[in-house]
């Protein structure tokens, strides 16, 4: 016989489909506000500076985990879905229809986007003379998936001096750098999400403030890592959007985008590592002290 506090709330635990629907409009609310900002920034100049496009994405975090969190967690990311599933706990056989409910977010709200901005996506590629599907277009296809260097300097540039700037572009690559930026930026985000959700940790947020928190780590790392990479630290972020963009008219200028690899390497398996090691660190470095002073 089940215990009296299960029989007191038998249906407690949304059921699988509810989560999933919830991990879908969560994601839906980040990737619409969050490349909502960057179509502003980067096709009508609403945004004076990196820390409005930042701050955006940090708001559309919080909103996202004060809207979905108490029926799916709110992990709106899969690299994070994948940490909980190996550190936390998460069951794996939900990780594949969580990350299915996160792509299908992103890749809706890519779809609205495209609908709300499309006069302002036509009246960019018409002035610098862009063709899109080719190479340049990232100059608009920035708007969905994310290229390194980050292209925004060659997308500010006037008819007459974009091309010089995007032949320069061109030249700045570097994988490598990208993916240890990416990397790096997803392990500090895992290790603060791990941190701020372990009630042993005494230095935890009162509660209901971890998401303002998280949303806020997110916009510190945009404001430094963007200018490298645009800031994924989430696959479904990058992969939705740019598959999105692929389908509709960006071609392979979305995907695979600038190389054959880099929305592999940079976008998916860099987040993934990160998250993996910045939740392993904090659960073998940081938990077993915060145990010990609980």
């Amino acid at each position: 016989m089940p215990p009296p506090e299960t029989q007191a709330r038998p249906n407690a635990d949304p059921s699988l489909m509810r989560q999933v629907v919830a991990e879908m409009i969560g994601t839906f609310l980040l990737i619409f506000f969050g490349c909502g900002a960057v179509h502003a920034a980067v096709l009508t100049g609403a945004q004076q500076g990196l820390w409005q496009v930042a701050i955006v994405w940090g708001v559309a975090i919080m909103l996202a985990i004060y809207s979905v969190g108490g029926i799916s967690g709110a992990h709106i990311n899969p690299a994070m879905t994948l940490a909980f599933a190996l550190w936390r706990g998460f069951p794996k056989n939900r990780v594949l229809p969580f990350v299915a409910g996160q792509l299908a977010g992103a890749m809706l709200a890519a779809s609205v986007l495209f609908v709300i901005f499309g006069s302002q996506l036509d009246a960019m590629e018409r002035e610098k003379g862009i063709v899109r599907g080719q190479p340049e277009s990232v100059v608009t296809a920035m708007c969905y998936g994310e290229y390194f260097p980050n292209p925004g300097g060659v997308a500010s540039g006037n008819a007459q001096n974009w091309q010089a700037k995007y032949m320069e572009w061109r030249t700045l690559r570097s994988g490598n750098l990208a993916f240890i930026a990416e990397l790096i930026g997803t392990l500090i985000l895992s290790f603060v999400v791990f941190a701020l959700t372990d009630e042993r940790n005494r230095g935890q947020p009162a509660a209901g403030q971890a998401p303002i928190f998280i949303g806020l780590t997110v916009a510190a790392l945009i404001s430094v890592i963007a200018p490298l990479t645009q800031a994924c630290f989430n696959p479904a972020r990058d992969f939705g959007p740019r598959l999105f963009a692929s389908l509709a008219g960006w071609g392979s200028a979305a995907l695979p985008g600038q190389d054959g690899l880099s929305w592999l390497t940079v976008y998916i398996i860099a987040p993934v590592a990160g998250a993996l090691i910045g939740g392993g660190v904090y659960e073998f470095g940081v938990r077993p002290v915060a145990q010990e002073q609980a």
